[in-house]
């Protein structure tokens, strides 16, 4: 079983049940609820708790610090939108982006800002450059001019303190590219202020120049503007296919449930002859943030229409030990899934593999509570042999990645390198988790879930690690040009 499968599977037989409407009170005493809430949950369930190394040390000196240090905060929270600021500040915090902390309403995105100095910067070669300047600006850094510090404090100092959980995970390289666009705007997050009075800015090896930054109120298509000039940013329609250079150019930039599966795979059926010429095709999984449930078998099913399941079966990650933390609640996760699974004639009749592994999980949970044990271990999916399939994809296969890929999006990629005539080029992904198979509540307040993943992938071979092409396979120039990154997969496939 690959680790996400189970949870991918019985998807369709689960729901989160919402509890009943918030009774009108303070965000701040509601962020206290919830950050109080995260904590005890996983506190009681997490497996880190259990397991030994470095995955674990985040849990570890995270838990009650970060605690103290969220609620030492949560006066300041005066909106629904500062509420999940704070409670995604304390799931950061771990630096496991298995926990998360999912709004149950839709967030002002992206593209928001309150105000900004009229340009906007981007993470590059380890540095923060403006990336994109407002027309008619004047008195502003140019395009490529590097910050070098903001309001007295060296330019390090001031992004951990302005972007370091609030945005994202800046020991990431992923965590510092997708919220680099924010260095300087006011994103209304009431904890780290607006937009910082001066900055210095430097030029080629010229020394670093003051300035004084003005606030100005831009328009939402201003800022999509900027972001879009920084970052790759998927297309309304994350799911397609077109030809470029006279190949199939197979866009999956979304793995989530509502991303329009029926007709993308319709659109693959049809053209599934052409991908495997060959001339090769390009699968482009930038943006494919792989956080939903079903995330990871999305991806394998894309893969599967492509390669077929018989070819796809043998080359799958071996699932290894898998730790359980032997709690109350997570015994009850799985007695709930199971019934679900009972309850759904359709479910038990189609996966009836999976129905038996959740029926001896739970027996195994009540082995280990009656016996006094803190965990138990269990074996994943063995490796299976080489069907002697042959390979149906004839041509060079391209996957393109960037930092928006993480997690069910990692798992695709652990799939496709192991595929012959796979090779991934882009940028650096997101990082992954040993923590798999989330389970997702609701907090008290009902304006967020939090997820987290329930047991452990202990012989996890890949870990932590991002994938980071290398040599030819990086691209290096500016990931929102869009003719540039084209240029740089023609010359994958030799022009």
């Amino acid at each position: 079983m690959h680790h996400r499968l189970f949870s991918a599977a019985v998807a369709i037989a689960m729901t989160v049940a919402a509890p009943a409407a918030v009774q009108a009170q303070s965000f701040s005493a509601l962020a206290r609820q919830d950050l109080q809430s995260i904590h005890d949950q996983l506190r009681e369930n997490h497996p880190a708790a259990v397991v030994p190394g470095a995955a674990s040390e985040g849990y570890r000196s995270w838990l009650e610090t970060g605690l103290a240090d969220a609620l030492a905060k949560a006066g300041q929270a005066n909106s629904a939108h500062s509420h999940n600021y704070l409670l995604r500040y304390y799931a950061t915090g771990f630096r496991d982006p298995g926990i998360r902390i999912p709004p149950t309403f839709e967030l002002l995105g992206p593209y928001y800002a309150t105000g900004w100095p009229g340009f906007t910067t981007g993470w590059r070669d380890g540095k923060y450059v403006v990336t994109y300047v407002q027309a008619g600006m004047r008195g502003v850094p140019q395009v490529g001019d590097v910050v070098t510090e903001c309001n007295a404090a060296p330019i390090e100092e001031f992004a951990r303190r302005r972007l370091d959980l609030w945005e994202g995970d800046l020991n990431t390289e992923a965590g510092r590219i997708l919220s680099a666009p924010y260095l300087l705007w006011n994103r209304n997050n009431p904890f780290t202020g607006g937009v910082p009075q001066t900055c210095k800015f430097q030029r080629g090896r010229s020394r670093p120049r003051d300035f004084t930054l003005k606030i100005e109120f831009g328009t939402p298509a201003q800022y999509e503007a900027a972001v879009r000039s920084t970052l790759f940013m998927p297309a309304a329609s994350p799911l397609a296919i077109e030809t470029v250079n006279g190949r199939p150019w197979v866009h999956a930039h979304s793995l989530a449930d509502d991303a329009g599966w029926d007709a993308f795979n319709a659109q693959l059926a049809g053209q599934v002859d052409q991908l495997r010429g060959p001339q090769g095709f390009v699968l482009d999984l930038r943006g494919a943030d792989g956080a939903s449930l079903n995330a990871t078998a999305k991806g394998y099913a894309l893969a599967n229409r492509i390669w077929t399941p018989e070819f796809t079966v043998s080359r799958q990650p071996e699932a290894g030990v898998l730790t359980h933390r032997a709690s109350a609640g997570n015994r009850q996760w799985y007695s709930d899934t199971l019934g679900r699974m009972v309850a759904d004639p359709v479910f038990s009749a189609e996966y009836p593999a999976i129905v038996e592994e959740a029926r001896t999980t739970l027996a195994a949970y009540d082995a280990a509570i009656a016996a006094g044990q803190r965990s138990f271990t269990v074996n994943g999916r063995a490796p299976i042999a080489d069907t002697g399939a042959p390979n149906p994809v004839q041509g060079k296969v391209i996957v393109l990645v960037d930092a928006g890929c993480s997690g069910g999006c990692l798992d695709v990629l652990d799939l496709m390198a192991r595929l012959p005539n796979v090779q991934i080029a882009g940028t650096v992904t997101g990082t992954d988790s040993i923590f798999i198979e989330p389970t997702v509540a609701r907090l008290p307040s009902n304006y967020a879930d939090i997820q987290y993943g329930h047991k452990a992938w202990t012989t996890r071979q890949r870990g932590l690690e991002p994938y980071r092409p290398a040599g030819a396979l990086a691209y290096t120039g500016n990931p929102a040009d869009e003719v540039a990154v084209r240029a740089f997969v023609a010359g994958l496939f030799g022009g």
